[in-house]
C-alpha cells in the first residue's frame, strides 16, 4: 500500500491508470442507476403490486449498502408516516399478507436473505427485492417477490443509488412519499460531473472532501435524521474503499458523549495551540463533519448550536453549497451527499493504494 500524497489527486492520468476496476466510472453512473431502476420497476409492475397502504413496511437489510440506505428511507418517511416502518435483518415472525417487505441483496447467494424472502412470500407478504436475477436469493423470490434486477452493472458497494431508487418508488406507490425520481437522476449526474477526475481539488467537492478526511478519523455528525442516515452510508464506503474508520451519530447523541465532544471542541481552536498531546490526546487526528439535509426551523437551530459549539467543524449541506444548481427534495440532497462520499472514498482509496493499482507518483 502506498503512502498518501495529495498531489496524486490532481493527476488524472495517474488516477485513471490506478483505477484498474473502473470504480470511478461505476460511481459516476449513479444517475444511470436511478433511471434504469425506475424503468425496470415499471416494467415489472411495481405500482400495480403496491396499490394500497400496508399494515407495516418492513425494510429487510442484510450487510452491505442496504442498512444505511434503508435507514435513509425510514428517515425520509419520517415520524408522521401513517404506517410503521420496521428495519430488520430477518423477516419478523408476525409477517402477513397485509405487510410489504423491501429487500436488497449485495450477495445473491446470501442464505439468510433467501430464507427471509421465502418466509415472507409463504406468509403472503408483498415483497419487492433488488437483486441479480440468478442465484439462491432470486430462486427464493421466484413466485414470491417482485424482483427488480440490476440493469447498470456496478460493484455491490456502489449500488446505493439503485437501492434508494427502488425504495423511493415503493414509498411513492404506497402513497407514503412523493419523490421526484427524474430530478434525483439529473442531480446525481451533475454531482458526478462536479466530481470528475479532470477537475482539480480546489473545485472538485469529492477530491476536497478526500483531502479533508485523509489521515484523520472523521466524526460524521448529522444535524437531522436524513443527514445522519447519509452519514452511515459515508462511513460504509470510506471503510470499504479507503480503509478509513469513522464515527457516526446524530449531533445530540454526539453531545452526550462528553469526552469526545469536548475533544472535538478543542480541536482547531485557539486553545489547541497550547494543548499537551500526552495529556489531552491526539485531537488533531479527528475531523468533525456536520452533515445537514433537512430544512426548517428545527434543523436551522440545531445547525447554529453545532456550529457555535464546534466552530472548526466542516459543514456539508449540499442544498446550501450549490443552491443555484441543486434544486431537489430531501431524498435528492441526501443522495448527492452519499455520492460525494462514494467518490471521495474512491479518490482516497486510489491515492493510498487501498483499491486499484498503486499510483506511481504516490509511491515512496
Amino acid at each position: 500500500m502506498t503512502v498518501f500524497d495529495d498531489a496524486v489527486l490532481d493527476d488524472p492520468s495517474g488516477l485513471t491508470e490506478a483505477d484498474t476496476e473502473g470504480l470511478l466510472l461505476s460511481a459516476a453512473r449513479a444517475g444511470a442507476q436511478v433511471r434504469s431502476t425506475s424503468e425496470a420497476a415499471a416494467a415489472r409492475g411495481l405500482d400495480d403490486a403496491l396499490g394500497s397502504q400496508p399494515r407495516a413496511l418492513v425494510l429487510l437489510a442484510r450487510p452491505g449498502v442496504a442498512p444505511a440506505i434503508h435507514r435513509l428511507l425510514a428517515a425520509l418517511a419520517g415520524p408522521s408516516c401513517p404506517v410503521p416502518v420496521i428495519r430488520t435483518d430477518a423477516t419478523p415472525s408476525w409477517i402477513g399478507p397485509l405487510d410489504v417487505v423491501l429487500a436488497h441483496a449485495d450477495d445473491p447467494a446470501d442464505p439468510e436473505l433467501a430464507a427471509s424472502i421465502d418466509r415472507a412470500g409463504r406468509y403472503g407478504a408483498t415483497v419487492v427485492l433488488t437483486a441479480p436475477d440468478e442465484g439462491p436469493v432470486a430462486a427464493a423470490a421466484a413466485g414470491n417477490a417482485l424482483l427488480v434486477p440490476p440493469v447498470v452493472d456496478v460493484p455491490a458497494g456502489l449500488a446505493a443509488a439503485r437501492v434508494l431508487t427502488a425504495g423511493l418508488l415503493a414509498l411513492r406507490a404506497l402513497g407514503l412519499l412523493d419523490p421526484d425520481v427524474d430530478a434525483l437522476a439529473d442531480e446525481l449526474d451533475r454531482e458526478a460531473e462536479r466530481d470528475h477526475l479532470v477537475h482539480e481539488s480546489f473545485v472538485n467537492p469529492a477530491k476536497s472532501l478526500a483531502l479533508r478526511v485523509a489521515d484523520r478519523t472523521p466524526l460524521l455528525w448529522g444535524l437531522d435524521p436524513v443527514a445522519t442516515a447519509a452519514a452511515g452510508h459515508a462511513a460504509q464506503v470510506l471503510g470499504e474503499f479507503a480503509g478509513t474508520v469513522c464515527d457516526v451519530a446524530d449531533y445530540q447523541q454526539a453531545r452526550a458523549r462528553t469526552a469526545l465532544h469536548r475533544a472535538a471542541v478543542r480541536g482547531g481552536s485557539e486553545a489547541d495551540l497550547f494543548a499537551d498531546p500526552e495529556l489531552d490526546g491526539p485531537v488533531g487526528g479527528r475531523r468533525v463533519m456536520l452533515l445537514a439535509v433537512r430544512p426548517g426551523h428545527t434543523a436551522d437551530a440545531m445547525r447554529r448550536l453545532a456550529e457555535n459549539a464546534v466552530p472548526n467543524a466542516d459543514v456539508l449541506a449540499p442544498s446550501a453549497e450549490v443552491a443555484e444548481e441543486l434544486a431537489g427534495d430531501e431524498a435528492t440532497c441526501a443522495a448527492v451527499l452519499a455520492l460525494r462520499f462514494e467518490l471521495a472514498a474512491l479518490y482516497l482509496g486510489l491515492a493510498t493504494g487501498n483499491v486499484g493499482a498503486a499510483l506511481r507518483s504516490g509511491q515512496r
